[in-house]
């Protein structure tokens, strides 16, 4: 594994060190600030690397959408065997070629960097070279710069140092707020996506929804039962990256909605009442529609004449 981890330590040590030298001029060399702007930085480095991978799943996940009549139907179909259901389910992503867990790919491409940053801030914990893991001591984190960034600070709490092994009230209440805005960030971010960004769907029996559900109550307790594990280093990462994907999100929603969800809807409204267009739904949409008072404002409605019987 050394041949995998080895690159990733040093090429996370290299973009925090990179942005700390960028900093340094302006918040000082010792600064918590630019030791915790250092792994923003890393984050938005990460991030716009990953975007193509974002847009993969975006596709991916608009392509489930568009399966959902015919997921439907195998239900349906195969609702006695489980076993049937969930081999045609496999065969239908691969014939359209998506993938049901595309929604998860970002967050596992960004687990090796999570790793490495964890070895990397356990290593600076450590204070001296040679305390700290091999790959790194060789990397670009070592002499004054480990120094500096074991000392380094973010509101009064060390980022190298964690909950469960930190005796500091300041360090447990930093971390204590990070796990919070952490879980808080992942919580708000799928809700976001479920409510705007997904089509709307008949809850009973749909497996997507229910995938949905799962990682909206999931994630947020995996990451609050974890992160008490964490350096403050890490929970900065974490929480960082969480406002971009909601930030990144929102935009996508807001701009480019999936079809038929709530925010694409949305966005049809706007668009039409913009251009001067029938809003679909209201009284103008349709000529049948308006009512007869409408046709000539202010006039009143003549009653139609009675066609009288001939008397015989």
């Amino acid at each position: 594994m050394g041949f995998i981890l080895n690159p990733l330590y040093n090429l996370v040590s290299g973009i925090i060190v990179l942005f700390h030298n960028m900093l340094t001029p302006i918040f000082g060399f010792d600064s918590g600030v630019t030791w915790s702007l250092s792994i923003m930085g890393l984050v938005v480095v990460i991030r716009i690397v990953l975007i193509p991978l974002f847009v993969k799943q975006i596709k991916s996940q608009r392509a489930l959408t568009a399966l959902q009549p015919h997921m439907k139907e195998i239900q349906k179909k195969y609702k006695d065997d489980r076993q049937k259901q969930s081999e045609e389910m496999m065969k239908l992503y691969k014939e359209h070629k998506t993938n049901p867990l595309a929604s998860c790919f970002p967050i596992l491409a960004q687990a090796p960097i999570f790793f490495a940053l964890f070895t990397v801030l356990n290593g600076i914990a450590a204070k001296t070279d040679a305390g700290v893991p091999a790959p790194i001591a060789r990397g670009f984190l070592k002499g004054d710069y480990l120094e500096s960034a074991a000392q380094a600070k973010f509101f009064g709490a060390k980022i190298s140092e964690t909950f469960l092994g930190s005796d500091d009230i300041k360090v447990k209440l930093v971390t204590v707020l990070l796990i919070f805005i952490m879980s808080a960030t992942t919580f708000t971010t799928q809700r976001q996506l479920m409510v705007k960004g997904m089509p709307k769907m008949d809850a009973s029996n749909n497996m997507m929804l229910q995938q949905q559900k799962i990682m909206l109550y999931l994630f947020p307790l995996i990451f609050a039962i974890s992160g008490v594990n964490f350096p403050v280093g890490v929970l900065i990462y974490w929480s960082t990256t969480n406002f971009w994907t909601w930030g990144q999100q929102y935009y996508v929603i807001k701009r480019n909605p999936t079809p038929g969800s709530p925010a694409f809807e949305e966005l049809a409204r706007k668009k039409a009442k913009k251009e001067g267009r029938p809003v679909e739904g209201s009284l103008d949409e349709a000529d049948g529609d308006k009512p007869a008072t409408d046709e000539v404002k202010g006039q009143r409605q003549q009653p139609k004449k009675k066609k009288k019987k001939k008397k015989d």
